[in-house]
């Protein structure tokens, strides 16, 4: 559905920050599912950990929570003046490590939707085995 190209118009991040390669399925405002290939050069593989490398579930969450604002992004028609926040994370899992050569599939539907702010359930997958899922409060800004 989205490609790179396509996501870098629609997400101010950039990289090592950019955590999406690319949207498989968007149901217009209600579920979203991104792709994420995990691989060894990775920035965060220097320290996390040697010998050991595991992608930090922090940015697990926030991989989930970029494919959420894509899911609204992708609609509106001042995007580009609009930025998404955390505004919480809740019930945080993570069930099994993320390791280079993975495929991180993430899923995330809206559990409610109010003018400037949505929650969101996220759940990431590698193989189709659950390892991480979280609900997220994502708010909406404007951009300085």
């Amino acid at each position: 559905m989205l490609n790179i190209k396509e996501i870098l118009d629609y997400l101010p991040h950039r990289y090592p920050l950019l955590l999406v390669d690319r949207i498989l399925e968007i149901e217009d405002e209600k579920r979203i599912v991104g792709l994420k290939n995990v691989t060894f050069n990775e920035p965060f593989f220097n320290g996390h950990f040697p010998g050991e490398p595991v992608m930090p579930g922090v940015l697990i969450v926030e991989a989930m929570a970029q494919c959420g604002a894509l899911m609204f992004l992708k609609n509106m028609e001042d995007r580009h003046r609009k930025l998404f926040f955390f505004g919480g994370i809740d019930k945080a899992r993570f069930r099994k490590p993320v390791t280079p050569g993975d495929q991180l599939l993430m899923e995330v539907t809206v559990l409610q939707r109010k003018s400037s702010t949505a929650r969101l359930q996220g759940v990431a997958r590698v193989n189709g085995a659950v390892v991480a899922e979280a609900t997220l409060l994502s708010v909406m800004v404007e951009r300085t």
